[in-house]
């Protein structure tokens, strides 16, 4: 079940498992999560999807994001991927969650009940080049600038998030 979803209702109790293709291919709604990482000078970490992604291939978006799999716990998957995308690990922080869907050209849609974590780092990142095209670092200020400036250049997810994420930054780390 390594390329399996968890499919789960608005209430994100669990539902049922499918393969990922076939969730997006039907717009399901499966449990997912971002990761938002941002350092000692307040910039925060953005990876540039890889060009072969099945969608949304090449747009900058947070640190990390992806599913859990069946039976794995949220907050283990946030980590796990962190360390599989970036090359690193972090202590990680639950700040919200919220539903989103959209709709992509090559028919595919992502319908997702989305965990945002938050965490702070300022090691080295390795990003796995299967999965990160680049990384960069950012003042929050000149991101909010460039989405939107260039919205088309952002996953979707990540435009939604982003204001909500500054905002707990400011309150919470």
């Amino acid at each position: 079940m390594k390329d399996y979803v968890v499919l789960v209702d608005d209430q994100d109790q669990v539902v049922g498992a499918t393969p990922k293709l076939k969730a997006h291919q039907l717009g399901k709604l499966h449990r997912a999560f971002s990761v938002f990482i941002f350092n000692a000078k307040s910039e925060m970490l953005l990876q540039q999807r890889a060009k072969d992604k099945y969608h949304s291939a090449g747009l900058w978006t947070n640190a990390c994001c992806s599913h859990p799999k069946p039976g794995e716990e949220i907050q283990a998957a946030a980590h796990r991927r962190l360390f599989e995308e970036m090359g690193f690990d972090c202590a990680l922080t639950k700040a919200f969650q919220f539903i989103y869907k959209t709709e992509f050209e090559n028919g595919l849609t992502e319908h997702e009940l989305d965990h945002v974590f938050i965490g702070r780092y300022d090691g080295l990142v390795v990003a796995n080049g299967d999965e990160v095209n680049n990384y960069k670092w950012i003042q929050v200020k000149s991101l909010q600038e460039e989405v939107n400036l260039h919205p088309e250049f952002y996953t979707s997810w990540f435009k939604i998030a982003l204001k909500k994420v500054i905002n707990f930054q400011l309150g919470a780390i």
